[in-house]
């Protein structure tokens, strides 16, 4: 029997790799329902590793172009691309994404509109990275919750977990050294007047924003990066902030309503990738930052190898530290 601490993103993802192989599993959760006391649910969902080569190492890259593949097995994934866009005052950061990525085409006014009708005569020149998706967070979470107990894998809620566990994936919680706090804040808008079917990140001088799209006229938006332990609700400022760059993208936002606001604390170390780190005897993934639906797949079939080594083991793929 393998155990696994943490009901998160990053412990069901491991349960369903590891019951995938034929493992019994078991994962203990303090949370009473699933994704319950995940920051996974307060994520923007995107897999979109390309565009995140702009400010992260190419691991993650190489480690999430597969992971709308993994997903598309678990939760529907839509798969319509990111739009990159910027205000015309701003072009020169929009050159200088272009610059630290790939995987894109340049597109014009007219290609823009084409592509999402409601931003069309908005904005004169983006960058389409074609090949990324993006998922509900937490109608995932659900359905690999779902799937880690069609599979026979046990989950125990309400109740913290043994001392001693196979595998730990508590995130800030755990006792691993070298972790630090990223705070993320969200809001989800409903703006049904609005009709935009893609990914998009705006790159707005005083908050970048990404936009995505959760269907019936209701997207999530966030942007903030904040280094710090608070778990208060987003500040007015940070909020004020992601309202105006969602009225930038669109003045329709103007009405759109709060559906609801958010702030979690994703676990990071130095270099913002994750790490499979052993001590003590239990196994430990962590730092998943804020890459955790992209990289999770990768990093729990990484966790599989180690646990099952006899199957698939691939020893150049390990991010294990003794």
């Amino acid at each position: 029997m393998i155990t696994i601490a943490g009901a998160g993103l990053a412990g069901l993802a491991c349960a369903l790799e590891l019951a995938r192989r034929g493992a019994q599993v078991r994962v203990h959760e303090q949370g009473h329902t699933p994704g319950d006391s995940s920051v996974a649910r307060y994520a923007g969902g995107m897999l979109a590793p390309w565009c995140e080569r702009e400010s992260a190492e190419e691991e993650v890259i190489t480690l999430g172009a597969q992971a709308a593949d993994w997903w598309a097995e678990v939760t529907p994934v839509t798969r319509r691309g990111t739009l990159v866009v910027t205000p015309p005052r701003d072009r020169a950061a929009l050159q200088s994404f272009a610059r630290r990525t790939r995987g894109f085409c340049s597109v014009d006014r007219a290609e823009i509109g084409r592509l999402e009708p409601a931003l069309a005569g908005r904005f004169a020149q983006g960058l389409f990275f074609e090949q990324e998706a993006h998922l509900d967070p937490r109608s995932a979470l659900r359905d690999l919750t779902a799937k880690v107990q069609e599979l026979g894998g046990e989950i125990i809620y309400g109740a913290p977990a043994p001392a001693r566990v196979t595998l730990n994936c508590t995130g800030m919680a755990s006792p691993v050294k070298g972790l630090r706090p990223v705070r993320g804040e969200m809001a989800v808008l409903h703006c049904p007047d609005v009709q935009i079917t893609r990914t998009l990140r705006l790159l707005h001088p005083r908050m970048p924003l990404y936009l995505v799209p959760r269907g019936d006229g209701v997207y999530m938006i966030g942007g903030t990066m904040i280094e710090s332990s608070s778990t208060r609700p987003p500040t007015v400022r940070s909020l004020t902030e992601m309202l105006s760059a969602a009225f930038t993208l669109h003045p329709g936002f103007a009405e759109a309503s709060v559906l609801e606001t958010g702030a979690g604390l994703r676990p990071a170390f130095a270099d913002n990738l994750p790490r499979l780190i052993r001590q003590d005897g239990t196994l430990y993934l962590n730092g998943l930052y804020r890459h955790g639906f992209l990289l999770a797949p990768a990093l729990a079939a990484q966790a599989a190898d180690l646990l099952i080594p006899e199957k698939n083991h691939e020893p150049d793929r390990q991010r294990a530290t003794a």
